[in-house]
């Protein structure tokens, strides 16, 4: 990978004043003198200059950004070309660069080069697609967070502390007949049940972190023509759901995504619950309780006047408050006709998605890999406390190390390399 020098558009394929294109390798010094005339700008300064073919033809006046590696993104020589923004600029760059010997980037290839050549960890370039993924503050501030390194600087001090726990262990293994103190293993434990606990403590995080990256779901569940699909449309502010006065409308689930309290939230209207004969019906029913089952928060809806639906329920909601019925008991009252009691529940639903997605001390997981790394190495950590033996204690250490590695990318990591870079964007 590093005897190729790619580039790409890093500002979007959509038609704007200015478009970045980004170059990055061993190549690229050479190319960018090629384009501005056969000398480079002064390292990191922006200059003006002429950007010509090999035909000698203009192409475009572009700012040019001249960064010689390894203090760069990607810890290669690297070089940013600010042009204007039409398409027929963009393919004429993009031709010269590649009759110069250069290649279009790959999807998520300039991050991928930053971990390879040591300028971040797996983890902080994992945050780089969430940082440039994130739709609300909250999501920005946990990719940022995770970006500044602090996730990764949690698992590798882990990882550092095993270490040192092993290298006890092999002390107790190679030196059997030395008569070690017997404090030495009783630190050892200690400390081996410390880093567990941590880890089982990380863990036990109810998804937190994972539900702000990838957003809630609250399903709205009730009893034909109670309001649902007028209550999805006015939570959307659009419309969303077909409302009609015949019962058994809405016959399958539909969905549409908001923002509550700085988290991203899809809202599931579902079918009414209820017997039918009719089999499309009766399949939307089971649609919905099965979205019912699987949602984050369930909004049950019910007639204001109804008794209370049996069960627990969530979040109770009476609609059709403007006709003067009271009830049930601990409903939250609205009327989706007259906007009565939609800010009350406005603010219910946001604090309820920042209840579930807030964290407070060290950053969440934000990961369905980072989890089943942890629980590996939670385990291997578990069997090393129930080791009779010293030396499968220490080999249970290796492979909990092993597993912490695999977070961060200094260890085994190979077989995901693809599956995480490739979700990027080409120009990242």
């Amino acid at each position: 990978m590093s005897g190729n020098t790619i580039f790409a558009l890093a500002s979007g394929s959509a038609r704007a004043a200015i478009a970045v294109m980004r170059i990055s390798g061993p190549r690229a010094g050479a190319a960018v003198a090629a384009l501005c005339g056969g000398t480079l700008p002064e390292p990191r300064h922006a200059s003006l200059r002429r950007l010509r073919d090999v035909s000698g033809t203009t192409l475009d006046r572009a700012l040019v950004l001249w960064m010689p590696g390894p203090g760069t993104y990607t810890g290669e020589d690297c070089a940013e070309l600010n042009l204007h923004g039409g398409r027929a600029v963009i393919d004429g760059v993009a031709a010269a660069l590649t009759e110069a010997g250069l290649r279009p980037a790959e999807p998520g290839e300039f991050t991928r080069r930053a971990f390879l050549n040591g300028r971040m960890d797996l983890v902080e370039a994992e945050a780089v697609h969430d940082l440039i993924a994130a739709e609300t503050e909250a999501q920005r501030i946990q990719a940022l967070r995770q970006l500044d390194g602090v996730l990764g600087a949690l698992y590798r001090d882990w990882a550092e502390r095993l270490q040192g726990i092993l290298a006890y262990q092999e002390a107790l293994i190679d030196f059997p007949d030395e008569d070690l103190p017997p404090a030495v293993e009783t630190q050892l434990m200690a400390a081996l049940g410390t880093v567990r606990a941590e880890i089982r403590t990380h863990l036990d995080d109810a998804g937190r972190g994972e539900k702000l990256r990838e957003g809630l779901f609250f399903a709205i569940a009730g009893a034909p023509n109670v309001g649902k699909s007028s209550l999805i449309n006015a939570l959307a502010e659009r419309d969303v759901a077909i409302v009609s006065d015949r019962p058994g409308t809405t016959r399958d689930v539909l969905e549409t995504r908001i923002v509550l309290g700085g988290v991203p939230v899809t809202l599931v209207d579902t079918a009414g619950l209820r017997e039918t004969d009719d089999s499309i019906e009766a399949e939307g029913v089971r649609r919905a309780i099965a979205r019912a089952r699987d949602a984050d928060l369930v909004i049950t809806l019910v007639e204001a006047g109804s008794p209370r639906p049996a069960g627990q329920t969530a979040l109770l909601v009476a609609n059709k408050a403007d006709l003067g019925l009271a009830g049930p008991e601990g409903a939250l009252r609205i009327s989706v006709k007259t906007g009565a009691g939609m800010d009350a529940l406005r603010d219910s639903l946001a604090q309820a998605a920042t209840r579930m997605t807030e964290s407070r001390g060290a950053p969440p997981l934000t990961r369905a890999r980072h989890r089943a790394a942890l629980l590996e190495a939670h385990g291997f950590l578990e069997a090393a406390e129930r080791a009779d033996l010293p030396e499968l204690r220490g080999e249970d250490l290796r492979l909990a190390m092993r597993a912490l590695g695999r977070i961060t990318g200094h260890v085994g990591v190979e077989d995901i390399l693809g599956s995480v870079f490739s979700q990027f964007c080409i120009g990242k």
